[in-house]
Parts: structure tokens; sequence; C-alpha cells
């Protein structure tokens, strides 16, 4: 966590262009900006490191759920093509770019997911889940490393609750008979957390094996 506070304090933010928002949102003017309108930006990340000790200290634990929903953030094919539900962003233009290109250039991290959306988030919003599933494709079991789902509600502050497993292939021996048993996940980790978020501030969630950058920043505001 150290290495992460000293890369993320030397980050120059640069500001929204309120021209940049009107051209994303369809507006007209700054008169048309909506009340609690926001720029989101999520970066996933895996932590470079071996996963097979990590992994046995996750056997046996129970993963919950991944709940359905019709909305994705990022969900990329076996072929690489990405999808999302959003009306993303061009990912040049995040604000966290600087913060992840630290990340890499220190050797420790590599970028698997960068997406941003303008959107209004009033009181009391109850935001659906959204869907994730990037990093690499395992042969054998159809999926992505990274699955999961990340969630934006709020009441008084917003709240980000992200729910995201690392697999990867647990690779099943030979029988006797010659026959061969289907490859199975393995749970490596996971980052299950809800996170009240600061606008302006740049959050980390972290596991031994992957992390997520978060940023918000309300439109209009100085």
């Amino acid at each position: 966590m150290r290495l992460i506070t000293a890369l993320l304090q030397r980050r120059a933010l640069r500001p929204i262009a309120l021209v940049v928002l009107l051209l994303a949102s369809g507006q007209s003017g700054a008169a048309d900006v909506p009340d609690d309108f926001y720029r989101a930006e999520f970066v996933i990340l895996e932590r470079i490191v071996d996963p097979a000790g990590i992994a046995e200290q996750m056997a046996g634990r129970e993963v919950p759920a991944t709940p359905d929903t019709s909305e994705t953030l990022m969900a990329v094919s076996q072929d690489g093509q990405a999808r999302s539900t959003l009306k993303l962003v061009p990912a040049n233009e995040l604000s966290l770019n600087a913060a992840a290109q630290r990340l890499e250039a220190s050797g420790r991290y590599r970028v698997l997911m960068r997406a941003g959306w303008y959107q209004a988030f009033p009181p009391d919003y109850q935001g659906a889940p959204l869907r994730v599933s990037v990093g690499p494709w395992l042969d054998g079991l159809n999926q992505r490393a990274v699955e999961g789902t990340i969630t934006i509600d709020r009441k008084r502050y917003l709240h980000v609750d992200v729910n995201l497993n690392h697999w990867t292939v647990d690779d099943a021996p030979s029988l006797s008979d010659g026959i061969y048993q289907a490859p199975q996940r393995k749970l490596v980790t996971w980052i299950h957390e809800n996170r009240r978020m600061r606008s302006e501030e740049i959050h980390f969630l972290d596991s031994p094996t992957i992390g997520v950058l978060i940023f918000f920043k309300k439109v209009g505001e100085d």
C-alpha cells in the first residue's frame, strides 16, 4: 500500500471540460446539466505475482452467487471483443490514466480494464449490478479470469459495492482408465468490499492479486 499511496499522491488530475460533457450528454448548454451529474471512472488491475500460494489460502471459501443483471460495465468475449451497456468515454480521456500508468510503470501491475462514463446519481439512487468479465481467457472454463459485479448506490453519499472474483484453472490429473476430468475453477482471491466515495478522490480497493481504482467527479463543481 505504501507504493500505491506514493504513486497516487503524485497524480495531476485534469479537470473535466464542460464542452466534452455537453458533447457526451447531448445537452445544449450549461443550464441543462442535471443536478448530481458525475463522471464515474474505474480501472481494474492485476498484481504481477505468483498466484499459486495465494490460491491455497482461498481453498474452501464459499463464493457468493453473482447476481443476474442485464447491465454490463465491461465484458470481453473469447475473441477479445469488449462490450458495455454504458456509453463509455474514450479510455485515453480518463483522469485515472496517470495513476494507472504509474502503477504499470512500477512493474508490479498490469491494467485489465479502463472505463468511464457520465451519469446522474441522485439521492436514493439504487443502481443495477454492472457485470465485469476481464483478464486472461481461461481455456476449458469459457470465462475470463476476473468475473463479478460492481454496483453504485447513493443515499446521502455515493457508495460503490465491488464483488470481483479472481479465478484460475485447476488442472485435473488423468484417471487410471485413461479418462480425463474437465478443468475445474480454482479461486485465487477476491475483492468483496463496499466503500463510501468522496468526489475528486482516488479510491483504491485491493487484494493480493487484483486491485480497483475508482474516481468520481461531480460535474459543475469548481
